[in-house]
């Protein structure tokens, strides 16, 4: 029989590699877009922002980082709010989007560490 040759696992990690690169790449596009998307409503307030508005800004504050970094500006926070009622909903908001993301993180990493019987 022959033996298995060494150079045989590259091109597989290559292709992970790429695949999760340009997964990576399209998640962000979409996530932009959604920001955008959501950005022009959530911000579009007749009157000053309470609870609910600052729960939504605050989920959506992470999502803003792929904008960010193409250089576009958008806003994460309303200037006109109710104050303490606001920053109250703005930080369940963050919290609630970073405990869905971590959540669902280090879920995944705990089954990739549980042994298959």
């Amino acid at each position: 029989m022959s033996e298995p040759q060494p150079n045989a696992a590259r091109p597989g990690l290559f292709k992970r590699l790429s695949r999760r690169v340009f997964g990576i790449l399209v998640a962000g596009a979409i996530i932009g877009l959604f920001l955008h998307f959501v950005n022009y409503r959530a911000h579009d307030l007749t009157g000053p922002a309470g609870f609910q508005a600052g729960a939504l800004h605050g989920a959506l504050m992470p999502l803003a980082l792929p904008n960010l970094l193409v250089g576009d500006d958008v806003k994460i926070y309303a200037s006109d709010n109710t104050g303490r009622l606001y920053k109250l909903g703005y930080t369940a908001g963050v919290n609630g989007c970073g405990l869905l993301f971590f959540g669902l993180f280090f879920w995944r990493i705990n089954r990739w560490r549980k042994p298959t019987p």
